[in-house]
């Protein structure tokens, strides 16, 4: 891949993320669904966090025409699945919701599929360690959103089968 294609790559994820952290963070002020609301806003700090390391990493880029060298690129992992474990298990079944909260889902569902595509199709088009290390991370996060919206909408759809089914998965056996 060539330095301008990856920085033209790099300026679509940067619009990507934002684009993105603007939509949960509407969706998180908009549900009054208190799993919508965690969920909408813990994807949208993380897609901020992944908007600045890429902003550093194009300007680095941009000045270098390389992957830079001295530039730290790690990326917290997800914690997505935990925050929204923690909120189901403190709400009920019935908690408020509208079709706009299963819309908004539907929707991440989408950016974040759309999204592990595409930084699995950057890493797999470099060869330097480093990079494909980094854009394997941030697919991999995608992935993981992806994951749990997916258990956000499966809630949505029918909390009452989403709680008994969550809650065979705590049995302890005694």
């Amino acid at each position: 891949m060539e330095n301008k294609a990856r920085l033209d790559a790099l300026q679509i994820a940067l619009t990507n993320e934002m684009r993105e952290r603007e939509f949960y963070l509407k969706n998180a002020q908009r549900t009054k669904n208190p799993v919508g609301k965690s969920m909408f806003q813990q994807v949208g700090d993380e897609e901020l966090e992944h908007y600045e390391r890429l902003k550093q990493l194009h300007t680095e880029w941009g000045k270098a025409g390389k992957w830079p060298e001295s530039l730290p690129l790690m990326v917290r992992n997800t914690v997505v699945k935990d925050v929204l474990l923690g909120v189901l298990k403190t709400v009920d079944a019935g908690a408020e919701k509208d079709a706009d909260d299963l819309e908004a889902v539907r929707t991440a569902i989408d950016f974040e599929e759309k999204g592990t595509k595409f930084y699995e199709n950057l890493r797999d088009q470099v060869t330097d360690p480093k990079e494909k290390a980094f854009f394997d991370l941030l697919s991999k996060i995608e992935r993981e959103h992806y994951l749990s919206l997916k258990e956000a909408e499966e809630y949505l759809i029918d909390p009452m089968s989403w709680f008994r089914k969550a809650e065979r998965l705590n049995v302890d056996g005694g």
